[in-house]
Formats: structure tokens, C-alpha cells, sequence
């Protein structure tokens, strides 16, 4: 499939997500599906919770942060140990202390950032029972968060925000577990290796040659792989191995399974909230950044190579293809890493650092705008709610009024908060890069000298500050400044915008709804769109044009040309 007919059937496809599943999502946090009821029941007894009963955001928030605290010491325990636990056909030895740490952080964060080679470090169990199970419930977690802040939107006088036990039993059990079960049924029926048989021994009569070939549980891992916007691969190659990703079925199963709950969100935003424009104004900001993000590196990409066209190699017809996926082309390649970038998925088809520099430069600053085109699962919604709380503050600051945004005034304590989760990525990026260049630990982890390093130093830390988990390559990672820093700022990038987010849900779900009058700023109009597609550039052109200008830019314009 080409890559126009790619992009139209996953429109069409994300189309359909858009409205069924974002409806599907309001009977699920609303209560009104109950079909899983006998599933659900003994799961909150069994944790002792009322589903009932509902909570204020501090103890919302300390659920979550308990709830995360418990994950990460269970995944550590089991990769630290899984020399001694069963399915461990390999014999795979213990994981080390700091990259087991740094390994779930990662999982746990949803950022799925991978310090090791998935087919030659985790036992069958460890990749089932540790890292899987995160990449469900670290997803329901996001979803959580924003659906808790959708009802600080929606709910007058409340004290309350939801019961983050609910959201998450329910996040899991209705929506992540029947999907990609569904979707796991798919990639193992197009030839994805699904198996607990242990590694294929093959003899080569002709040659002698004996070669262990690595399999596993892999295809329904994949699917939640795509579906919760994990990216954590069973392989070190990702989605560029075909056990993994075997045909292009299972690329365009991607495509949507990844973008699907993230976009779907935003319809179930607007129908929350009772006003589904509210929802399509966000979208459509969404769609704007995300469709010119994939134009600009694709269009890069088809591009010759300026380093093999240097070479003297200069008929370059396909375009840039060292290190692409040469099944899907390089313009479905770069759909793909866009894709992948822009959702906190990381799940990457083709190398990133093989990509031009200023194709590089769009995987880079795609992230830099904080994720939110469309970003995370429930991540990306509330990153661009806290976006578009600044920009009604700044609008109301242009008309000289008290902002208002879905009826709720928005005065100095929302702002404060807003302001806080939009600030703390860069300035948690920007400060462990300096400090990456800085030091003799930092600057022994790049394979490559000047801007390129340096653009290798910074991905590490946009990456797993934004949670992404993509990997730009050349980089040694595996060390202890990398596996400690790493994980600071996966946890900054998580906890830090999660945690004022429910802050703001708990001050809006106790304002009461102010009338709309003649001099309200309305907030689902592209006027509205435009505002905040603009307030995301330029924050994110403030803080890091600076770095990128050291990074991919110069290295391009090296080159002799930007494109």
C-alpha cells in the first residue's frame, strides 16, 4: 500500500476510533458499561475499595503515587530475580541493579525506554509478568489522570474527582485488555512469533553452521505495545523486526492502534464536558501539529542523503534510505517514527539515527512541544488542556478580562499550576542535557562527535523526559550516569505533570460554572485553535531552539543546505 492510500484509510479508520471509541470511553468512566461486572466485582474486593466511594485529589493522587511506588519495586524484584523464576528457557541471569532500576522506571512510567537488549537480557517471565503487565496498567494510569481532570472540567461544587481504583480496574478491564486482545489475534495471525518453546536451533547442512534464532511471547505483547503508546519492543530492533511486525497489515494496525485512544480521548473530552466542539477544537490542534510534523520529515526523507551524496553516491531515487524500513519505503518510515514520537510510543520502524539531519530534527521537536499531537494515552490530553489553560489566560489578558475556559474563571492558582506541568519538561531536559555535555560520565555515553553527538545526548534525555522511549542510536546508555539520570527524568516527566494536573481537576471540579456573556473568550473556534497551536510553539521555540540550533540544525546546514 502506497503512502497516500495508507494515510486515507487511516483517516478513515481514526475517524471511526475517533467517535465509537471516544463514545465507548464515556460509558466506561461514567459507569454505564458493566459487562465485565464479574470481573470486576472481586477485583475491589480483594483490594478492599468501595467503587462507590470517590476521592478528593490528594488521595487520588497518593493512590496513584502508591500505586506506581508498589509497580516499580514488583518489576525490579522480578527482573532482578528472574534467574530463579520459571519460563526461563534461556537462562537468562539477573539484570543489574542499575539498569533494573532504570528498566522499571521506564515500564512504569509508560516511557518504555530500553537500556538492554530485550532478546538477550529478560526471560520469557520477566517480559510477561513485569514489563508487559506495566505496559497495561501504566496506560490505564494515563487515561486516569485524564479522565479525573475531564471532571474537574465537567462537575460544579465538587469535592471529589473520581476513585483512582475505579478508573484504573475499569481503564484495563474494558478498554486496553478486549483491544488488544482483538489486535493480538491479528499480528499473530500475519506471522508475528507467539511462543513459550524457547529460542529455534537451525543447522545449516551445507555450511556446519549452527544459529539460535530468539522468539517469545511476542505478538500480544505487540499489540499493547501500540495500543497503550509503550514502545517497549520484545526485540532491540522494535518494529523494524518481522517477528514483531511482519507485514503491512500489521504497519497500518499500528498506525491506527497507536493513534486510536489518543485522539479518541478528545471526543471524549467534549462529551464529558457536554459540549463535543470543545473536544474538536483540541483535536483539531492536535491534527494540525501532527499532519505538518509528518509532512516536513517525510518530505526530509525523501530527500537525498547529504553525507552518501558527499560520498559521490548521488542517484538517490527512493531517498534517504539507510537504516529504513526498505518493506514500507522512506516516507512511510518517517509516518511511522513520526507517528511513534508524537504519542510517547517510541516504537520505532527505521533508526533514528539514520534519518537526515533535519528529518532528525522533526522526530526531535516533535517532543520538544510536549506530546501532545496527540501524545500519550491520556498523557496528551491533559499535557494540551494544561496548554489551553495558558492560552485562555493569555487571551483573556488581550481582551482584559478574567480568563474562562468551559465556564470555570481561571485566575492565579490555575494558572500557577498549568504553567508548572507545561515548564517542568523542558527545564527537566534542557538541565540533565547540560549536564550530559558537561561531564566526563555524560560525554563518554555518544559514538559520535560534535552536533551529531550532541543531538544524541539530547534525544536521550527529550525522549525519556517526554516518556517517549524512542531511542536516536549511538548512544551508550547502559552506564551508570545514563541509567540513573534517565530515570530522574522519566519520573520528573511522569510524576511532575501528573501531579499538578490533578491538583487543577481537584480546584475545578469545587468552582461553580460562570454564565457565558458577550465578552466571553470562546474556546471552539479555530480563532481558539490557532491561539493554542501558537502557545505551543512558541513555548516550545523558546526553551529549546537554542539546543536544536546546536544539534540537527548545524549539522544540516554543515551540509551546505537545509533540505
Amino acid at each position: 500500500m502506497g503512502f497516500f492510500w495508507t494515510i486515507v484509510v487511516m483517516v478513515v479508520l481514526l475517524g471511526l476510533a475517533w467517535r465509537y471509541l471516544g463514545s465507548y470511553m464515556v460509558s466506561v468512566y461514567e459507569g454505564r458499561m458493566s459487562w465485565l461486572g464479574w470481573v470486576e466485582r472481586p477485583i475491589y474486593r480483594a483490594l478492599r475499595v468501595d467503587p462507590e466511594a470517590e476521592q478528593s485529589w490528594q488521595r487520588y493522587t497518593g493512590a496513584l503515587i502508591i500505586f506506581s511506588g508498589v509497580a516499580i519495586l514488583a518489576t525490579y524484584l522480578i527482573i532482578r530475580l528472574q534467574g530463579h523464576l520459571p519460563l526461563n528457557p534461556q537462562h537468562q541471569n539477573a539484570v543489574p541493579a542499575g539498569l533494573s532500576f532504570n528498566t522499571a522506571v521506564s515500564f512504569v512510567t509508560n516511557t518504555n525506554w530500553q537500556n538492554y537488549l530485550g532478546e538477550s537480557t529478560m526471560s520469557y517471565f520477566s517480559q510477561m509478568a513485569a514489563l508487559t503487565v506495566q505496559q497495561f496498567v501504566s496506560a490505564a494510569v494515563g487515561i486516569a489522570v485524564a479522565i479525573a481532570l475531564i471532571r474537574g472540567f465537567s462537575r460544579k461544587g465538587s469535592p471529589t474527582i473520581g476513585n483512582f481504583w475505579v478508573d484504573l480496574t475499569r481503564g484495563v478491564l474494558y478498554i486496553l485488555i478486549p483491544i488488544a486482545f482483538i489486535a493480538g489475534l491479528v499480528f499473530v495471525g500475519q506471522g508475528a512469533v507467539q511462543t513459550l518453546a524457547g529460542p529455534a536451533n537451525v543447522h545449516n547442512a551445507l555450511t556446519s553452521a549452527n544459529q539460535s534464532i530468539p522468539r517469545g511471547p511476542v505478538g500480544f505483547m505487540e499489540s499493547i505495545k501500540q495500543l497503550g503508546t509503550n514502545g517497549g519492543g520484545f526485540f532491540n530492533a522494535n518494529g523494524a523486526h518481522p517477528f514483531e511486525n511482519p507485514t503491512g497489515v500489521t504497519t497500518l494496525l499500528s498506525f491506527v492502534l497507536l493513534l486510536s485512544i489518543p485522539f479518541a480521548l478528545t471526543y471524549t473530552f467534549g462529551k464529558m464536558v457536554g459540549r463535543v466542539r470543545q473536544g474538536v477544537a483540541v483535536l483539531a490542534a492536535m491534527v494540525l501539529i501532527f499532519g505538518v510534523w509528518v509532512g516536513f520529515s517525510s518530505y526530509a526523507e525523501h530527500q537525498s542523503n547529504p553525507a552518501v551524496a558527499a560520498a559521490g553516491v548521488v542517484h538517490q531515487p527512493t531517498g534517504n534510505m539507510e537504516g529504513k524500513e526498505t518493506r514500507i519505503g522512506d516516507t512511510t518510515s518517517a509516518l511511522y517514527n513520526i507517528a511513534s514520537t508524537q504519542t510517547s510510543t517510541g516504537s520505532v520502524s527505521a533508526s533514528n539515527d539514520s534519518f537526515t539531519p533535519i528529518g532528525g530534527f522533526g522526530l526531535l521537536s516533535g517532543m520538544m512541544l510536549g506530546e501532545i499531537s496527540p501524545g500519550g494515552t491520556g498523557s496528551g490530553l491533559y499535557t494540551i488542556l494544561l496548554f489551553a489553560l495558558v492560552t485562555v489566560f493569555l487571551g483573556g489578558l488581550m481582551i482584559g478580562r478574567t480568563p474562562e475556559y468551559l465556564g470555570k474563571k481561571i485566575q492565579a492558582r490555575e494558572v500557577k499550576l498549568a504553567a508548572l506541568g507545561v515548564l517542568v519538561m523542558p527545564v527537566t531536559v534542557l538541565t540533565l542535557a547540560a549536564v550530559g555535555v558537561t561531564t566526563s560520565a555524560g560525554r563518554a555515553g555518544p559514538l559520535n562527535a560534535g552536533p551529531h553527538g550532541f543531538s544524541e545526548i539530547l534525544y536521550a534525555f527529550t525522549s525519556q523526559g517526554n516518556n517517549n522511549g524512542s531511542a536516536f542510536a549511538g548512544l551508550t546508555g547502559n552506564t551508570t550516569f545514563y541509567n540513573v539520570a534517565g530515570a530522574v527524568a522519566m519520573l520528573l516527566g511522569r510524576f511532575a505533570i501528573m501531579i499538578p494536573a490533578l491538583a487543577l481537576a481537584g480546584v475545578l471540579a469545587a468552582k461553580q460554572v460562570v454564565p457565558a456573556s458577550a465578552g466571553t473568550f470562546k474556546t471552539d473556534t479555530p480563532l481558539f485553535t490557532g491561539l493554542l497551536v501558537g502557545v505551543i510553539l512558541i513555548v516550545g521555540g523558546l526553551t529549546f531552539f537554542p539546543a536544536v540550533s546546536l544539534g540537527p540544525i548545524v549539522e544540516q546546514l554543515s551540509h551546505g543546505k537545509l533540505f
